[in-house]
């Protein structure tokens, strides 16, 4: 307790010489406009609960790029498609490299996941052999039949619901269907099978999406990183073990049949990376995999889940949009069917629904924040190497310069519209943009639309008992994603065909 509280103490003297010391000395660039920093915390006060809603407020006062100054760290907020477009696409070479969380420092994520790791060589193999292998539109084809067989299975349990009556709490129950999913692509195996397993899962998943998404002591101040004073570093390294545990435990089997029987039959992710690493590729090794099977189940089971919530309590609330999403499954593919991956580009107004979805309620509202290796010029002013960028893509889908009636539910604006996901139009970047736009993007849509269009074409759905359209409940719980704060808990009822 004494040598914590040295530390401690040390650790205060620094940060007040530091901020003596800046105060002393001056930069001789022009940074953009901001609120004045209190001493010592600068601006950490201004992000509330919700530092996404905190700062869209802000950029109104200040502009559509502002400097904060969160602690000891230098922070650029970027809130329109204009400045957006300046840190992901003109000057994505020098902003390309990520503002890394100390809570994600651990089990060497920081450095091979391909979501924080570095802009190096490395990065760049294991992502170029990631699009070849795992996320070609013929590797997802191939595959497409176990997430066929996954999505029959979640209709088979809402049946069990439908039967009974009862209410089901539709994200649980969707994220069991998309780890297995998910699972199947990559492993050709249930990671979960039960409900019970899938509570578990989800909870190590929430865990470590809540606690790096968490304001850190240690990230605004870092001579106060080696005390790890809130535990959200010693939290993740626990739930991050446990899933690579799992993960691991799937792959060193797959190994052992392999070696055994000298020949992998199955059509997965897995058998893929494998035959690369077989053929005595350096880049993707075991461990490699391990990392890439984390990401791909951490970011994207419940990121997927979580659209598809909010895409179903979006219908829900706009009687209209449930009535015309109906409409388009029944013409185009039969009421009560399954929806094919292969249905997709004939159903516009599906489509246009998970967009007006994501654009209201964006699954990383400030994106995975950048570091800058350089200083760099945008909007006339200077964005000091080492400021970490903050893209806050919820402000820019709630802006009423950027999109007529903003805040209003309304899939007609992408009907006819050339605006897609893949963060080529600055005002739309769900899944944001440049070499760094998600990896997953392909799978997560592919398995958005065959969910959210087989529910709403196979049941009809009703709220649970004491909830109406005026009192439910649209409070988000802010992490490394946007969630919502109380689960969606609806009561199918099915249609036959």
């Amino acid at each position: 307790m004494e040598f914590l509280s040295s530390l401690l103490l040390l650790g205060l003297t620094f940060i007040l010489t530091q901020a003596l010391y800046s105060r002393i000395t001056k930069t001789n660039y022009k940074l953009p406009p901001g609120p004045y920093p209190l001493p010592i915390i600068g601006n950490l006060l201004a992000l509330g609960n919700n530092p996404h809603r905190s700062l869209t407020k802000l950029a109104k006062l200040h502009g559509p790029i502002m400097t904060l100054k969160l602690g000891q760290v230098t922070t650029i907020v970027v809130s329109s498609p204009e400045m957006a477009k300046e840190v992901l696409l003109t000057h994505d070479n020098t902003l390309s490299n990520r503002s890394v969380p100390q809570a994600i420092q651990v089990h060497e994520t920081d450095n091979h996941s391909m979501a924080f790791m570095p802009v190096s060589p490395l990065w760049r193999d294991l992502r170029k052999i990631s699009n070849a292998h795992s996320f070609s539109p013929k590797s997802l084809d191939a595959s497409q039949h176990l997430r066929r067989e996954k999505m029959q299975e979640l209709l088979h349990d809402i049946h069990r619901y439908n039967v009974a009556g009862e209410a089901m709490d539709i994200g649980k129950e969707a994220f069991k269907t998309g780890v297995n999913m998910m699972s199947n692509t990559v492993f050709s195996v249930d990671l979960i099978s039960s409900s019970d397993s899938a509570g578990d899962f989800k909870d190590l998943v929430m865990s470590i999406m809540e606690v790096t998404g968490t304001p850190n002591l240690a990230d605004f101040f870092p001579v106060l990183r080696m005390l790890d004073l809130q535990g959200l570093k010693s939290r993740n390294f626990l739930s991050v073990g446990k899933v690579l545990d799992i993960l691991r435990g799937l792959i060193d089997q797959r190994v052992k049949v392999r070696e055994l029987k000298g020949v992998d039959t199955h059509m997965d992710m897995l058998n893929s990376l494998l035959n690369i690493a077989d053929q005595g590729n350096s880049v993707m090794n075991k461990f490699e995999i391990e990392l890439l099977s984390l990401t791909l189940f951490v970011a994207g089971t419940d990121t997927v889940t979580s659209s598809l919530e909010w895409a179903m309590t979006e219908l829900l609330l706009n009687e209209n949009a449930m009535s015309k999403t109906k409409q388009e499954l029944e013409q185009i593919i039969g009421k009560g069917k399954l929806v094919e991956e292969s249905d997709i580009a004939r159903l516009p107004y599906l489509q246009a629904v998970i967009k007006e979805s994501l654009r209201l309620h964006p699954q990383a509202p400030l994106l995975i924040p950048r570091k800058a290796n350089a200083n760099v010029e945008i909007g006339g002013y200077t964005i000091p190497k080492d400021a970490q960028i903050f893209v806050n893509q919820w402000a820019i889908g709630r802006n009423s310069s950027v999109w007529e009636n903003a805040n209003l539910f309304l899939p007609e604006r992408f009907l006819g519209s050339d605006i897609d996901v893949k963060g080529h139009n600055f005002k739309f970047i769900p899944f944001g943009s440049g070499r760094r736009i998600c990896l997953g993007l392909p799978l997560a849509m592919r398995t958005l639309y065959l969910m959210l269009g087989s529910l709403i074409n196979c049941f009809n759905w009703s709220l649970e008992d004491g909830t109406t359209v005026d009192n439910m409940n649209m409070d988000e719980k802010f992490g490394l994603t946007l969630v919502k704060a109380q689960p969606l808990r609806v009561i199918p009822q099915e249609i036959s065909n």
